[in-house]
């Protein structure tokens, strides 16, 4: 499972960075010209913000001398799921603008507290 969660942090580190250089440089031009075009470029920078710290999350995850014992061997997919909800919709009404899929967002973020809370519950029963 620790190779799958580095793989899956690795994967989603890469993709965190590359969408935080098209929204700096890629979506900044091309949201220039819509009335609402600064919130929606903060909207996508929060998301990359958000999938950044969470892809680097799942790689620490793994750094146990039993890694996926116990609550840790769910924290990385609830990490990933929280990057697919929160980040996702966030990338999706700022493409869009619409502002309804907000209404998901805040499930990723729930994903991202159960994630936390794994690794601390993990953290906590495991005896040196």
């Amino acid at each position: 499972m620790d190779r799958t969660a580095l793989l899956l942090a690795g994967v989603l580190g890469f993709l965190g960075v590359a969408l935080g250089a098209f929204g700096a440089h890629g979506l900044k031009k091309w949201l220039a010209a819509a009335s609402d075009g600064d919130q929606r470029l903060a909207w996508w920078n929060t998301g990359a913000q958000y999938h950044l710290i969470h892809a680097l999350a799942i790689g620490v995850s793994t750094l146990r001398p039993d890694p996926m014992h116990h609550g840790s061997a769910v924290a990385p997919w609830l990490f990933a799921g929280g990057i697919a909800l929160f980040s996702g919709s966030l990338y999706a009404m700022t493409l869009t603008g619409r502002r309804a899929l907000g209404a998901i967002t805040p499930l990723g973020g729930l994903l991202f507290l159960a994630g936390w809370a794994a690794i601390a519950y993990n953290a906590a029963v495991i005896v040196d």
